[in-house]
C-alpha cells in the first residue's frame, strides 16, 4: 500500500495494476486533504490505512484507476465504501456530480501521465 501525496506517474500505477485482473488500481481519495492511499487489495483496507493516519471518515471515496486507459474511463467512481445513506450516496458509485469533479481534479494533480 502507498500513501500518494506527491505526484507519482501512470507507468507506477501501470506496475501495480500488473497484481489485479482488470488492469485496474483501487484507491481510496481524502478529498478534504487531496491525498490517496493505493495498491491494496481491497478499498476497506486503503480506507483503515487514511483513518489510522487522521482522516474523516466522511472525506474517503473509493475509486478504480486504468492506468492504461487514456480517457474518462481512466478513474472508475465504484466501491463498496461509497454506500453511505447518510451522507446521501445510496450506492457503490459516487453519485455527486460535483464530487466526482472534485476526485478527478485530486487524482488529476497526483497522478501525471
Amino acid at each position: 500500500m502507498k500513501l500518494v501525496d506527491k505526484t507519482i506517474t501512470k507507468k507506477e500505477l501501470g506496475k501495480m495494476a500488473e497484481k489485479f485482473a482488470g488492469g485496474l488500481v483501487k484507491a481510496v481519495v481524502d478529498v478534504r486533504k487531496e491525498i490517496l492511499a493505493v495498491d491494496a487489495p481491497m478499498h476497506a483496507d486503503e480506507e483503515k490505512y487514511l483513518l489510522d493516519r487522521g482522516s474523516l471518515q466522511d472525506d474517503l471515496w473509493g475509486i478504480n484507476l486504468y492506468p492504461n486507459i487514456e480517457d474518462d474511463d481512466f478513474i472508475e467512481f465504484d466501491s463498496m465504501i461509497n454506500v453511505r445513506p447518510r451522507l446521501r450516496n445510496f450506492s457503490r458509485g459516487i453519485e455527486s456530480k460535483k464530487l466526482q469533479e472534485k476526485i478527478t481534479t485530486i487524482v488529476s494533480k497526483l497522478i501525471e501521465p
